[in-house]
């Protein structure tokens, strides 16, 4: 069992759920339907497991009203089972809170400000006229560079780096290993040898943003990069310098965005997905897994490129098949072409 517990009734009553059993009873974590057990709450929110229904063991599961029908155990009936679960999970969170205050270790910069609720981990590093809000927590080992600003109630893990000139709202989290602010791949070409170019930009993060592990942002190399309110980064992400992502936009990890690409509100982007620079993504738009876009996105809707997983030998086949199609293209329009030179003959007549 957790430190804590929550009546099923008390749950019920934090969500706006309908209960449909016994509210008395106590649970002191999450789990699957699968593998939960009597202090358990789960939630069915993917046909695909309703067949675990039947047999959990759960304590309580969160259900919509057309799953609820029939269940025996105690059912928690709410619209949205997995949004349910996302506000519920973090009563059973585990994850150790900083002490109020700076660890002797830490290193900060005079003219750096901090605010006294701040919580400022082992061996961090706070450079010259860089500002700290109300409740921030900064993790171990993490660098907030020279002018870079984090608004309240902001959380850095350890191992974070924000370089300089970085602008950070409020409510932000940033996993660990995540670099925002590095200098973007700029350079200028000369003869086959390359001339650096200074990224003289900064980055700014707007509220409510989550930064996965190891993500990077780059700096912008003129004007700042930007990533709007809302954002959801998973772990893993490149944006490149210049980029713009607009307001409640998802990105799932390994997905790359280059240089100068501006993708509009509400967008998600799924894993490994990548986007060429100096093209811009509308509102409103699903990018599959894998897929590579190459020019500007100007209607909502959802978006693929690639071929999807097939047996090996199958897929051989397609490939080669893929490789004559250009021959096979122009062998067609040569028949076409044919066919058109060909005059239709007029119907006879004769006298009767």
């Amino acid at each position: 069992m957790s430190e804590v517990a929550y009546s099923l009734g008390d749950l019920v009553e934090r969500l706006g759920a309908e209960l449909r059993g016994d509210g008395s009873l106590l649970v002191s974590g999450l789990s699957t339907l699968q593998d939960a057990g009597p202090e358990h709450l789960s939630f069915l929110a993917n046909a695909q497991y309703r067949k675990f229904l039947a047999t959990t063991r759960a304590g309580g599961v969160l259900l919509t009203a057309k799953d609820a029908e029939g269940y025996t155990g105690t059912a928690l009936v709410v619209a949205n089972p997995y949004l349910a679960y996302a506000r519920i999970s973090h009563l059973f969170e585990s994850r150790p809170r900083a002490s109020t205050g700076v660890h002797p270790s830490a290193v900060i910069d005079p003219t750096a400000a901090v605010d006294p609720s701040a919580r400022i981990g082992a061996q961090v590093v706070i450079e010259a006229g860089a500002w700290v809000g109300p409740d921030v927590e900064i993790g171990a080992q993490s660098v907030v560079g020279a002018r870079s600003r984090i608004g309240a109630g902001g959380r850095l893990a350890a191992r974070v780096t924000l370089c300089h000139d970085v602008i950070i709202g409020e409510r932000v989290v940033i996993q660990p290993g995540a670099v925002i602010g590095g200098e973007g791949f700029g350079f200028a070409n000369e003869q086959g040898s390359w001339e650096k170019i200074a990224q003289l930009g900064g980055v700014r993060i707007g509220d409510d943003v989550e930064i996965g592990a190891n993500t990077t942002i780059d700096r912008g190399a003129i004007s700042d990069t930007v990533i709007g309110n809302g954002v959801k980064l998973d772990n893993q992400i490149m944006i490149a310098h210049n980029v713009q992502i607009g307001d409640n936009t998802a990105m799932a990890g390994c997905s790359g965005i280059s240089g100068s690409t501006k993708i509009g509100r509400n967008c998600m982007i799924a894993g490994g997905a990548g986007l060429v620079g100096h093209i811009e993504v509308c509102d409103n738009v699903f990018i599959t897994g894998m897929t590579m876009v190459t020019r500007s996105i100007t209607e909502p809707g959802s978006y693929s490129s690639g071929t999807a997983m097939q047996p090996a030998a199958e897929w051989r086949k397609s490939a080669a098949r893929i490789r004559h199609l250009d021959d096979m293209a122009r062998r067609l329009q040569q028949v076409e072409k044919r066919l058109a030179s060909v005059t239709p003959c007029g119907d006879a007549s004769s006298d009767g």
